[in-house]
């Protein structure tokens, strides 16, 4: 049976529309695949193995998230040689880029006799105005140069106690150079003298705050001592320094090591000055104490580049000579010796020759003894009024003829040289000068040598028996650091702070022993103090280290509560990391379990370079490359 003519027609149509449909999927699919596998051949071959590729009739789409938008636009690219651009549809994502981090904060500030002067970089929010009139306040006769640059980033913690405490450091130095960061501030200085130097160190230590890092490099130029002097005695107790002074330490090591190997006994200072008669100082020195030590005992005398030798007396007359004339032809060519062999004492049947001044504790001074004439005796007795207060002055002298010429230049000199005693007797004869008392001040039996040798002359023999006695503490005067420490410490070896277990509440037998800490911390004044937390091993080490704070901190509000000012004080607890006993026993476990005061000590600072003209270097080179003024990194943290 035929279909009709119609029904043909729709059936051929329908079929042949059916075999398109199938045609043209096939090619879409065929299209499909070959742009993927083309694009992600192209995308692995470049690196971009993070990139996803699907292909959607001839859009061909990207996702996946780029490390960065150089990245994303690479790997568009690199899809585009495969693929018309048009077909590529962008859709990938870029990792979100993190805040930039703030700049190091850092300041320098120098200043000498030209003026102040600061560079760095500071926080946009600090007030500029009012640390640049700080700063000018600090001298008004001289200008402050700003140099400082500035971000817009909030101040860093310890910024403010930094800056702070490096303007009033500043005040007490007037040839100084600070840098200063959040959690550091080192400090570069001049002092004027050695115990200018002390009390700096000292009194910047007490006054830093106790969260921020100090570093002290504080010099003192060397002293110059006139005339230069040397003089080394050997008697029955062996050898020993009245004065010494060297150029520099190489030489005093040369000195001191000569004068060991003539007997030297007992504690000895030599002082490293400026003033050396010639660089060839140590090695006269060292010819002259070992020329004595072969005679045997006497003393030796060097005052600039004149040298007396005294043999004492006795000496062998041949061995004096034999000695005498080596060193003549050793010594160095601007040297002069002078050597003396003393005659054998002879009997004065009207009494022994001498002056004699007498001074108390109290100040009171006694003159007596022989003067060549009335003159001498006037002016004996004004020097003395003069010297020592015209109150404190009782004078007991006699006239008598035939006296040695030298005789006033020796009471003279050594009424001057009394004078700088706190106490003590001055006894002059013909042949020599002796001098015993007690002085506040270490280089008294230096400088008075020196005064003598140079006032006497050459061949003339003196004695010095000086004791020295650190000055009595004024009564206001605060314990130095050290011994607070030491004293807390010497309580704590007896009497150990308890806290109730597993908690920071102190036990009530360990109050006591808080209230004698508090005593002596009362005492003490502002120092800087860490107060340290430790516990044993036993429990987790986070679960420790939180103890140890919280009881490091019940001490220190302990303290605030017995009215101790604390603002120089932190509170740290370093858990189970600083053990000193076994923590597999229960009594090093005991041990363990403690609370400890410890000084916060500046840090040292390097520095090969001392001088104010290095200081005006430093800060010319920093104020080019301001990129070079940046303190050390903040790792260490607080001490």
């Amino acid at each position: 049976m035929r279909l009709p003519y119609f029904i043909a027609v729709s059936l051929i149509f329908l079929v042949s529309a059916g075999l398109s449909l199938l045609a043209a999927s096939y090619a879409v699919t065929e299209i499909e695949e070959s742009s993927e596998l083309a694009v992600r051949r192209s995308l692995d071959l470049k690196g971009h193995d993070w990139a996803e590729v699907e292909a959607d009739g001839l859009r061909v789409v990207l996702t996946g998230t780029a490390p960065d938008e150089a990245t994303r636009f690479n790997a568009l690219t690199a899809a585009g040689t495969e693929v018309d651009t048009s077909r590529v549809i962008d859709e990938m994502e870029v990792i979100a880029t993190s805040a930039l981090a703030a700049p190091r904060f850092s300041v320098e500030i120098l200043r000498n006799d030209s003026g102040i002067s600061v560079i760095g970089l500071i926080p946009a929010s600090e007030n500029r105005d009012k640390l640049i009139q700080r700063l000018g306040n600090l001298d008004r006769t001289v200008a402050v140069s700003d140099l400082m640059e500035t971000a817009d980033y909030p101040k860093p913690k310890g910024w403010d106690a930094a800056i702070s405490f490096a303007l009033e450091a500043l005040t007490h130095l007037p040839r100084a150079k600070i840098s200063a960061s959040p959690d550091l501030v080192r400090i570069t200085a001049i002092a004027n003298s050695q115990q200018e130097k002390q009390k700096l160190e000292r009194d910047l230590t007490r006054t830093a705050p106790p969260s921020l890092r100090v570093g002290l490099a504080i010099s003192a130029p060397r002293p110059v001592v006139t005339p230069f002097t040397l003089r080394y005695l050997i008697d029955e107790e062996g050898g020993h320094f009245d004065a010494c002074s060297a150029q520099d330490e190489k030489a005093r090591d040369r000195i001191v090591a000569a004068a060991k190997n003539a007997g030297l006994a007992g504690p000895y200072s030599c002082t490293v000055a400026l003033g050396e008669p010639s660089p060839r100082w140590p090695e006269a020195a060292e010819k002259s104490i070992l020329a004595l030590f072969r005679i045997g005992q006497g003393s030796v005398t060097m005052s600039d580049a004149d040298i007396t030798l005294i043999a004492a007396e006795g000496t062998d007359p041949v061995v004096f000579d034999r000695v005498v004339g080596e060193l003549e032809t050793e010594l160095p060519a601007v040297f002069a010796l002078h050597a003396v062999l003393p005659e054998p004492e002879t009997t004065n049947a009207n009494g022994p020759v001498e002056f004699s001044a007498t001074r108390s504790p109290e100040g009171l001074v006694q003159l007596r003894g022989r003067l060549g004439d009335e003159t001498l005796r006037d002016m004996v007795d004004s020097y003395a009024r003069a010297a020592f207060g015209s109150d404190q002055v009782y004078t007991a002298t006699r006239i008598v003829s035939d006296l040695p010429a030298d005789w006033p230049v020796r009471v003279l000199a050594g009424l001057e040289a009394l004078g700088q005693l706190h106490n003590g007797v001055l006894t002059v004869t013909p042949d020599t000068v002796e001098l015993i008392g007690l002085s506040h001040e270490e280089d008294a039996k230096a400088r008075i040598a020196g005064q003598l040798s140079d006032k006497l002359g050459e061949g003339q023999e003196y004695t010095l028996t000086i004791t020295y006695q650190p000055p009595p503490e004024p009564e206001d005067a605060l314990p130095d650091p050290e011994v607070c420490e030491a004293r807390i410490a010497e309580i704590q070896a007896t009497s150990k702070i308890a806290f109730e277990p597993g908690s920071a509440t102190i036990a009530s037998d360990s109050r006591d022993v808080v209230n004698q800490i508090a005593d002596i911390l009362r005492d003490c004044g502002p120092i800087r103090m860490e107060i340290q937390g430790h516990t044993d091993s036993q429990g987790r080490e986070e679960m420790n280290q939180q103890l140890s704070q919280a009881r490091a901190q019940s001490i220190l509000n302990e303290l605030r509560g017995r009215r101790i000012p604390t603002s120089s004080y932190t509170a740290v607890g370093y858990g189970e990391t600083q053990p000193i006993a076994d923590n597999d026993t229960e009594e090093g476990r005991e041990e363990n379990r403690r609370i400890e005061f410890r000084l916060i000590r500046p840090e040292p600072v390097a520095s090969t370079e001392t001088g104010l003209e290095a200081l005006e270097v430093e800060a010319a080179t920093s104020a080019e490359d301001q990129t070079d003024t940046t303190a050390p990194d903040a790792d260490a943290g607080d001490q």
